[in-house]
Order: C-alpha cells, then structure tokens, then sequence
C-alpha cells in the first residue's frame, strides 16, 4: 500500500464550511465547488492566481448565492472550501477528474504524475469528510422532517471557444420530481433561457453528491447550474438567491404534502 502523506497542516482550514448550522428549513443546500484554498504543502499547484481565479478552480460565484440563500430559507448550507483542483468534490475518487491534470486546456503541474498515496491524502482529508459532514446533517435531519437536498452550481459563459445561452441549468437523473417544478417555475421569470439538464446531465459516472446523497436516499433533490457571469459579483448574487427563495418553499410544500412528516421551507412548521 502506497503510503499517505499529510496533506492539510495546521495553518489550513477545514474543508467544510457550515452556514445557518441551525437552519430550520428542511431544504440542506450544499455547495462542492464554493472555495478556492489551497493546502499549504501544494503551494498554487504550479498555476498563476489568474488560473485559479478561473472556472477551472472553483464555482464563481455560487459561495455568495448560496449563503443569501440559506439566510432567506433559514436552511443549512454546506460548504466545501477547497479548489476543485486539489480534489473534485462532485466527482468519485479515481474517476476520470477527480484530480484533473489537465483543466479546459489549463495544464496543471501539481496534479501531474500523482502517486497513489498523493492522491488518497486529499481524497481522505478534503472529499469524505466533505461527504461525511452531508450524511451527518441529513441523518440527523431525516427522523424529523424529509431532508430536501438542493446542490448548488456555477457553469463559465464560455466553454471550449462555445458561448453558452443558458442563464441557469436544472439538472438531475433518474429521479425527476423537483426538477421538473423547479424547471417550470424557473422558465416562467420574465427573460430567462433555462436549460434541461443542460449545460450538464447528472450520471453516476460523473457526479457523486446528487446519486449518493440524494438518490440512494429517495430524497426530493435537485442540482442548479447558474451562469457565472450573473453572479459574479453581489448584486447578481442577491438576485439569484431573492429569486430562488420566492419560488422553491411552494414547490418544496406541495412535493412534500403527501409525507406524514413536518415540513419546513423558511417559515413557521406546518403538518405535511
């Protein structure tokens, strides 16, 4: 077995970030790609901070909305601090960029020719207890209300030379119950272009938090794309998260009617 060196010391944060902790919404917001850090001990992965600063390094964006989110919802949000570059969140460990060598034609000397206990490090000290913190908040939440879980994303205008006409993507896979409301209600906003499961489409192959946390739960779930042109400074951040908070509690309510469970989405708990 290939021997796993430390990876995060002790001027490192920890890789999770909890917002609203005793949010009472049972709408769990969580956020892979909110943060930017960058252990120490790998420096800036060999990559100047304007690539950091790019798509390729985090969400942009999405850290702002889903805080504004969480405090208009009174909702707990997760948040995972750490560059996509030093380990994906969203992404199985071992998969194909979960530690990216190469990122939108960003090649990235820190993750190059990795050894296997190189890459167990940030997988043990970053992913799973990233994960962990997830389970935990919706264990502790499920034996009193249905956790709700809502995955909040960013997606650059501009991929691959393609503009992208979307202004905000819904996304899912085999379980479609909130993405179709939330897909709806999000194409009647006056001037909006929504994409259905565009610009991605959740698989197993690819993502992990929507299968793992939601699906294998039975949970109502949803994964949200924003542009990150919109968000890219507070104005639209407050915007998006404003919008968001005036039309997911309904959808939420009339999805969970049927539970013989509490439900709370932002206001005062009522029978399901």
């Amino acid at each position: 077995m290939a021997e796993r060196l430390p990876l995060l010391g002790s001027l490192d944060p920890p890789p999770v970030g909890v917002h609203r902790e005793n949010g009472t919404s049972c709408i769990v917001l969580i956020a892979d790609h909110a943060g930017q850090r960058i252990p120490a001990v790998l420096g800036s992965l060999g990559l100047p901070q304007s690539e950091l600063d790019r798509h390729i390094g985090w969400d942009i964006g999405i850290d702002g909305v889903t805080r504004r989110l969480a405090d208009l919802l009174d909702a707990v949000a997760i948040l995972q601090r750490y560059s996509r570059l030093v380990i994906d969140c969203n992404r199985p460990p071992g998969a194909t960029g979960s530690i990216a060598p190469v990122s939108d034609g960003t090649q990235v000397p820190g993750n190059a020719a990795l050894s296997t206990g190189a890459a167990e490090a940030r997988a043990q000290e970053i992913f799973y207890p990233y994960h962990q913190r997830i389970a935990q908040e919706l264990d502790a939440r499920d034996g009193l209300q249905a956790p709700v879980l809502i995955a909040m994303h960013s997606f650059t205008p501009v991929f691959g030379g393609q503009s992208r006409p979307w202004h905000a993507g819904v996304l899912y896979q085999r379980d479609t119950r909130l993405a179709r409301r939330l897909l709806a209600a999000l194409r009647e906003e006056p001037g909006l272009v929504v994409g259905d499961n565009q610009p991605y489409a959740v698989s197993d192959a690819t993502d992990y938090a929507i299968p793992v946390h939601g699906e294998q739960r039975g949970l109502l779930h949803v994964e949200l794309e924003i542009r990150q042109d919109l968000i890219a400074d507070e104005r639209g951040q407050a915007e998006w998260a404003a919008r968001l908070a005036r039309l997911l509690p309904p959808i939420v309510q009339d999805l969970t009617r049927r539970l013989d469970r509490p439900v709370t989405t932002g206001g005062a708990t009522r029978p399901a």
